[in-house]
């Protein structure tokens, strides 16, 4: 970063002076950098800087350089910012997050300054989890659902999650499976207009969460992706991220039936006036839909992606077949 920015982060913080300690990762498609920074007189010790450059020619990983892709990661940069400046500080230490100390938006460049969740004491990624590892997670989404129920999101994705199917013409355009592509119209639909709905953290994959190395608690990070959905969508997502074909299957009941009682303890504590039980109807009706609807995304963008799977097919199968006797 320039010494403007740097002059601008230490204002904001007031601190004396700013030093960088190290790049944590590149933002994807070369968008930019997160890096760590350490402060002199000030509150914190150091912080973590999100700091984003539009490149003149994305590099995309997997070869999606369209028009389309970029203004969807303009968007979310957006999105995100808002997400911090509006709805991150109603979160508690049941769905914590870190906090946002600056923002900065332009049109090829956006910053963010946030807490450093390692020094915070989440100092832990897991590349691999346990079923029990899971739990926190699962007991995070189902907060932050509680939350956010029936909130609507003013500044955000109208609609949530990276994959969604507005947002993503292209992966349907190439995708090979001709039932699932003839039906994603009416999964996105279905889920769409689901009663219950709240904001969806959009990408709650493994990776962003950031776990207590005592306690069992865990906090979230990226809300680039964050909007209006039903809960399934986040849950969905992150059990695909976790588990091979073979304990997707062997463990849904427990990990939902977990996410459900955490959500009505959670729902209880907020004293949102919700009716739990036509709510958990209608999400478990919809839990199939929504994880069809990623392995819908899934197969048109990368088609030969790990999570590629039976217990995926079988699901996706099933939901078609239904699709169909509705309609007939």
């Amino acid at each position: 970063m320039d010494k403007q920015k740097l002059d601008v982060i230490c204002n904001a913080l007031k601190a004396e002076s700013l030093f960088h300690i190290e790049d944590i990762q590149s933002l994807w498609s070369g968008y930019g950098t997160i890096a760590r920074y350490g402060l002199t007189g000030a509150k914190h010790d150091s912080v973590i800087v999100k700091h984003v450059q539009l490149p003149d020619d994305a590099n995309h990983p997997r070869g999606w350089n369209t028009d389309i892709s970029h203004q969807r990661k303009i968007r979310s940069y957006h999105v995100e910012s808002a997400w911090y400046r509006t709805f991150a500080d109603r979160c508690d230490a049941s769905c914590r997050v870190p906090t946002c100390f600056y923002t900065e938006e332009g049109e090829d460049e956006f910053l963010m300054v946030l807490e450093d969740l390692d020094s915070a004491g989440f100092p832990l990624r897991n590349s691999s989890v346990s079923i029990e590892q899971m739990l926190p997670c699962l007991s995070w989404l189902a907060s932050f659902h509680a939350h956010f129920m029936h909130q609507r999101p003013d500044g955000l994705w109208p609609v949530g999650t990276y994959w969604h199917l507005e947002t993503r013409p292209d992966e349907l355009a190439v995708l090979t499976d001709t039932k699932l592509q003839h039906a994603a119209a009416a999964i996105d639909r279905q889920l769409n207009q689901a009663s219950f709905k709240t904001l969806v953290h959009g990408d709650a994959k493994l990776a962003n969460f950031c776990f207590s190395g005592v306690s069992k608690a865990v906090a979230a990070v990226d809300f680039q992706y964050v909007g209006g959905g039903c809960g399934m969508k986040d849950v969905a997502y992150f059990i695909g991220s976790c588990l091979y074909e073979e304990d997707c299957e062997r463990y849904e009941d427990k990990l939902l039936g977990y996410y459900f009682e955490q959500l009505q303890y959670f729902l209880n504590q907020q004293k949102k006036q919700v009716d739990f039980d036509a709510l958990q109807t209608e999400w478990r009706c919809l839990y199939p839909l929504a994880w069809t609807d990623f392995h819908r995304f899934l197969k048109g963008w990368s088609p030969g992606h790990w999570k590629l799977n039976q217990y995926s097919e079988k699901m996706a199968a099933r939901v078609i077949a239904q699709l169909k006797d509705v309609t007939k």
